[in-house]
């Protein structure tokens, strides 16, 4: 895809679903991943992907610089999540755009929170995630994990020209070692990935997605 086609575009609805059934993993404690707390819930759902997907990290991480890793900050979302994400999001926009007609409000929206049908957080498909140094610090990548583009003026978006060369190189780096393994971007989300989801079918021409909404 050379444009950006947001999540709420009917194209990524439209992609069907041949679910593999692979369960949810938890990542944390021997998978090889980094894991943060920040998105963490009471029971874990945060830290869970599929197994797919999960290889797939352990790919792009092993391609990284000597000395870097992936920090995992948040998997899966369960439903009733995404949904108050969305919902919660949608209401701030029209707040602040009352004359916004609904279908720019979701629009809009979809830029930073997945329309709940076809989230792949909801999925166990995505990944929010940045890079760290040796000693665990988090790499400049422009703006902090999940800033909105309001917050950002637009920099959390992957290719944004409004940040500095270091941040840039280090996108670089995070995109060459993710794409490299399979997974796709959101280019709205410099730390959105995912592998086998309807957003992930419809930019590698797959003709269906893998995983649909998973259960905990």
């Amino acid at each position: 895809m050379s444009e950006i086609i947001l999540m709420s575009d009917p194209k990524v609805a439209a992609v069907p679903v041949g679910e593999r059934g692979e369960q949810l993993l938890d990542v944390r404690g021997g998978s090889g991943l980094l894991v943060d707390g920040r998105k963490q819930d009471d029971d874990g759902a945060f830290a869970r992907l599929r197994a797919g997907v999960v290889e797939r990290l352990l790919d792009a991480q092993a391609a990284l610089p000597d000395g870097l890793r992936l920090l995992f900050v948040e998997g899966y979302r369960p439903p009733e999540l995404q949904n108050r994400y969305f919902d919660e999001y949608a209401a701030e926009l029209r707040a602040a755009n009352p004359d916004w007609p609904d279908g720019r409000i979701r629009s809009a929206t979809s830029r930073y929170v997945s329309p709940p049908e076809i989230a792949p957080h909801s999925a166990g498909a995505a990944v929010d995630l940045t890079l760290v140094d040796s000693d665990g610090r988090e790499l400049d990548l422009g703006t902090r994990v999940n800033a909105s583009p309001e917050e950002s003026a637009g920099a959390c978006y992957t290719h944004a020209e409004n940040i500095g060369a270091q941040a840039r190189a280090n996108r670089r780096l995070l995109s060459d070692a993710l794409a490299g393994a399979g997974l796709v971007n959101y280019p709205t989300e410099w730390w959105h990935w995912s592998y086998g989801d309807r957003y992930w079918a419809l930019a590698t021409g797959a003709p269906a997605a893998l995983y649909g909404p998973a259960q905990r």
